[in-house]
Order: structure tokens, then sequence, then C-alpha cells
């Protein structure tokens, strides 16, 4: 009887254990993500502002990290990812999973329209500013909790 007691408290423990690490990888995994965002915002800002040389190359890029996070992003807000990890997801990605996966493919599509688009820096500053008043703004508002 102990023996059974101590083997199920052991599952209960294991199951509990892995469905916080569960989460725990969704939440590090779409923070990781948006760390990449910021990363090639940054990138982005640096040449719009010509603190940074315009490139080209690396202007495509930032939109192509971007495409690829609005890509990936709606498979990493399971159910059990709504809260821990210092996640600073707002209950509405959840309540409003339909909007936040078309504000996800909204800013996917026009990542990949960016790309092609993009030919000097006049077009670069233009589609960067419209992307982060129409699509990161937007998405920040609505489905980001502010740490202020």
């Amino acid at each position: 009887m102990i023996v059974r007691t101590a083997v199920c408290a052991a599952l209960a423990i294991a199951l509990g254990a892995s469905a916080v690490i569960a989460q725990s990888k969704a939440i590090a995994e779409r923070k990781e993500i948006m760390k990449g965002v910021g990363a090639a915002a940054k990138t982005g800002a640096a040449m719009v502002r010509g603190s940074a040389p315009y490139d080209n190359a690396k202007a495509v890029q930032v939109f192509v990290v971007y495409a690829n996070a609005a890509e990936k992003m709606p498979a990493l807000f399971p159910d059990d990812s709504k809260t821990g990890g210092e996640t600073t997801a707002s209950p509405k990605i959840w309540s409003d999973m339909e909007g936040f996966k078309a504000a996800m493919a909204k800013w996917g599509a026009a990542s990949k329209a960016a790309q092609t688009s993009v030919k000097d820096l006049d077009s670069f500053k233009a589609a960067f500013s419209a992307m982060g008043k129409d699509n990161c703004g937007t998405c920040h508002e609505m489905f980001r909790i502010s740490k202020n």
C-alpha cells in the first residue's frame, strides 16, 4: 500500500512537472523570438535614424525576422501558458485567439511584402515606419500587458 501511494505521488509530481516544463518552454520560446524581433527592430531603427549606415541586406533581414516570428508565434500560446515565466502576454490572446492569429497573419504578410519592396533607405523608412505603426504597435496595445 505504501509503495502504491509513493508511486502515485511520484507520477503526480512528474505529471505536474511536465506541465510546468511545457508551460515554461512555450513562454521561453516566445520570449526568445521576441528578443530577436527587438534586435531586428533596433537594427532597423539605427538605419532609419542614421546612427548606422543603410545596408539593404540588413534591411531585408529585419523583415525576414518579423515574418518568421509571425509564423511561429500563434503556436506558442497554449492554454497552459497564460501565466508564469514573467509573461507579458495579455489574457486577450486566449479570449480572442482568432483575432490574435489574424494579427500575426497580417504582420507576416506585411513583413513578406516589405522584404520585396525595400530597395533603398527611403523605401525602408516607409516600410519600417508602417510596420511599427500598423502591426507592432497595434498588436502590443491589444495583446501585451505593459510592464510599467
